[in-house]
C-alpha cells in the first residue's frame, strides 16, 4: 500500500472513531442518574427493551440516532429526539420499532421528536413492514406546543397515519410500557393490539391533575388509566403483563404467527463478500480537493467485487452499472471524482471534464439508465461526491439545464427503491438529480466525510462577503482588506458548521451517520423491507426535452 492510501485510511477511521464516540454518549440517553431512576421502578430502557424484543445476535439498523443533536440545549438536550427508531427482526419477521426514551424529559415530544416518529411510519408505509410501538411518554413538551401540535406534519399526523396504515393491512402492535396521556392515548389504541405491563403502564386522556382542575374528583393515576383499568373495566389494553419482559416476550409470540409477507421480486442470489473489501477506508480520501476514482470504491462495496459498468466511455463523469449488494440485485449511479476526458465530435479535441462535476452527457447517461433499472425492477443506489452540475456559457449552449432536467425527472418518476449513500460533496442541484432527501430515497445515509449544502463553505463565503461589503459601501462605510479577511473567516465558519453531517443528522436530513464498512449492511436490510412492498404504481416519466 501506498502511502497516500495509509494516510487516507489513518484520517477515515478517526472519523469514524469520533462517530462512534458520538453515538456511545447518544445511548446514555438522559444520563446514568435517570437510567438508574427508571431501573429503580423496575423498568428497562429504550434501547434495553429493543434489545430484548429483537431477535438474538440479529442486525438492528437504527434511524436517527443523531438526530436532536445541539438542539433544545435551554431545554437540557433531547438526545436522539427522545425516540429510539430503527428496523429490526422479531421472531425473523422484519420490522419497525420505535420505542419512546422515558430518560429524555420523561420521553416528552419536542418538535423534531415528531418528525422522527413520522419517519419511522414513513418507513413501515414505503414497505409494507409491520411497526411496534413501545410507549412511554408524558406527552407533548408544553413550552414548544405550538412548534408540535396544530400543523400538517405535527403530532396530530401520526393517528392518522396509524388509521391509514391499518387500511393497508399494514400491522401495529404497541405495548404500554409507562406514562400515555393525552392525545398520544391515541397511538396504541389505534394499532392492532395494545398490552400494557401492570403497575408501571398508564393510558388516559388527562392526568389527575387536570381532571381535578376540570371537574373536581380526586383520582389516582392507576385507577384512572392503568392496567386493571383498562384490562378490566374499560376493554381499551388488550391483555396485562408483570413487567417489561413479559411484555415484550409477548409481543415476539404475536410475530411468530403472523402470515408471511408478500414480495416484490427483487432477484437475490448467494451472498458474497467484495474481494477489496478491506481497502474501503483507504481509497476514499478525506481531503474533498483531491481527486480518487471512485470505481475502486464501488468494487470494495459489491460482492466479488464484481461490478458491470454501463456505457462506461460516455458521461464519464457519472459511473452508471449493475453489481450485487450482499446477494441483491442492484443499479449503482455513482459520481465520479477524478479529471476524465470526452471526445466531442469527429477530429475535434478531448475535452477535460473535472470530477464531481454533472456534464450533459453524463447526465443523459444517468437518466437512460435509471429508466432501465425500472423497467428491469433493479433498486437504485446513489453515491453522492457531486459539486453540482456544470455552468458556464459552453454549458448552457450544449443544454445542460434540458439534460439535468432529464435526470432529475427520471430519479422523481423511479418506482424502484432508491438507497442513497452521501460519501463526500452533495452540493446544490447536483444533491436533487442523485436522489437527496426530497426524492423519496427508502432511506438515506451520510458516511462521516459527507458535507450537504448549496454550494462549498469557501464559494458560498465568498458570495455572502460580497453581499456583506456591497451592503457597508451603500450605508459609506468603507472596510479594510484585514477586517474583510476577518469577516470571511467568520462567514465561512459559521456556514461549515451546517455543511457537517452531523448538523444534517440531527436536522434528520439523513437517516443517520455510519462507517464506511456498513454500507452493505444497510443496502442489503433497505432491499429486504422493499421487498415486503411489490411495485404496483406504472413508471411514467411524463414529458421529457430532448
Amino acid at each position: 500500500m501506498n502511502l497516500e492510501f495509509n494516510k487516507n485510511e489513518d484520517a477515515l477511521r478517526l472519523l469514524v472513531s469520533e462517530l462512534n464516540q458520538k453515538l456511545a454518549e447518544v445511548k446514555k440517553g438522559g444520563g446514568t442518574k435517570k437510567i438508574d431512576a427508571l431501573h429503580a421502578k423496575g423498568k428497562l430502557t429504550a434501547r434495553e427493551r429493543i434489545h430484548h424484543l429483537i431477535d438474538p445476535e440479529s442486525e438492528f439498523l437504527e434511524v436517527g440516532a443523531l438526530v436532536g443533536d445541539g438542539m433544545y440545549e435551554e431545554h437540557g438536550g433531547c438526545p436522539s429526539g427522545g425516540v429510539v427508531v430503527g428496523i429490526g427482526y422479531v421472531s425473523k419477521r422484519q420490522c419497525v420499532i420505535v420505542a419512546n426514551d422515558a430518560t429524555v424529559k420523561a420521553g416528552a415530544w419536542f418538535p423534531i421528536t415528531a418528525k422522527k416518529n413520522l419517519r419511522a411510519q414513513e418507513i413501515a408505509i414505503e414497505n409494507k413492514l409491520p411497526i411496534i410501538y413501545l410507549v412511554d411518554s408524558a406527552g407533548v413538551f408544553l413550552p414548544m406546543q405550538d412548534e408540535i401540535f396544530p400543523d400538517k406534519e405535527h403530532f396530530g399526523r401520526q393517528f392518522r397515519n396509524n388509521a391509514l396504515m391499518s387500511s393497508m393491512g399494514i400491522v401495529q402492535v404497541a405495548a404500554i410500557m409507562g406514562s400515555c396521556v393525552a392525545g398520544g392515548a391515541y397511538l396504541p389504541i389505534m394499532s392492532d393490539e395494545a398490552l400494557i405491563v401492570d403497575g408501571t403502564g398508564s393510558i388516559f386522556l388527562a392526568g389527575s391533575y387536570l381532571v381535578k382542575a376540570a371537574v373536581g374528583e380526586d383520582v389516582d393515576s392507576e385507577t384512572l388509566g392503568g392496567a386493571s383499568t383498562h384490562c378490566e373495566i374499560s376493554g381499551v389494553t388488550d391483555n396485562r403483563y408483570p413487567n417489561d419482559e413479559a411484555c415484550l416476550d409477548a409481543i415476539r409470540k404475536i410475530f411468530d404467527k403472523i402470515g408471511a409477507p408478500e414480495n416484490a421480486g427483487f432477484d437475490r442470489v448467494k451472498a458474497e463478500l467484495p474481494r477489496d473489501e478491506e481497502k474501503l477506508h483507504g481509497l476514499f480520501p478525506v481531503d474533498r480537493v483531491k481527486p480518487y476514482d471512485m470505481l475502486e470504491v464501488i468494487k470494495c462495496m459489491v460482492d466479488k467485487s464484481e461490478f458491470d459498468e454501463y456505457k462506461p466511455e460516455y458521461g464519464k463523469t457519472l459511473i452508471c452499472g449493475h453489481g450485487r449488494v450482499d446477494g441483491w440485485a442492484v443499479g449503482i449511479v455513482a459520481n465520479q471524482r477524478k479529471i476524465v476526458k470526452a471526445k466531442k465530435g469527429s477530429g475535434a479535441a478531448s475535452e477535460m471534464q473535472m470530477g464531481g462535476v454533472i456534464y450533459s452527457d453524463s447526465a443523459d447517461k444517468a437518466a437512460r439508465f435509471i429508466m432501465n433499472c425500472n423497467q428491469r425492477k433493479i433498486p437504485l443506489v446513489f453515491l453522492h461526491d457531486v459539486s453540482g452540475f456544470m455552468v458556464g456559457s459552453r454549458a448552457e449552449h450544449g443544454g445542460i439545464i434540458k439534460d439535468g432536467a432529464k435526470m432529475v425527472n427520471a430519479v422523481a418518476n423511479s418506482v424502484v427503491p432508491k438507497f442513497t449513500f452521501i460519501l463526500g460533496n452533495s452540493y446544490g442541484a447536483g444533491n436533487y438529480a442523485m436522489c437527496g432527501k426530497a426524492y423519496d430515497p427508502r432511506l438515506i445515509y451520510a458516511w462521516p466525510t459527507a458535507q450537504i449544502a448549496v454550494m462549498s463553505g469557501s464559494s458560498a463565503a465568498k458570495v455572502l462577503l460580497q453581499i456583506k461589503v456591497s451592503t457597508l459601501k451603500g450605508q459609506g462605510k468603507e472596510i479594510t482588506p484585514e477586517a474583510e479577511k476577518e469577516l470571511l473567516d467568520e462567514i465561512e465558519e459559521s456556514y461549515n458548521q451546517k455543511l457537517s453531517p452531523y448538523y444534517a443528522a440531527s436536522q434528520l436530513w439523513v437517516d443517520g451517520i455510519i462507517d464506511p464498512s456498513e454500507t452493505r449492511k444497510v443496502i442489503s436490510m433497505g432491499i429486504e423491507a422493499a421487498n415486503h412492498a411489490p411495485v404496483t404504481r406504472q413508471f411514467n416519466v411524463g414529458i421529457i426535452q430532448t
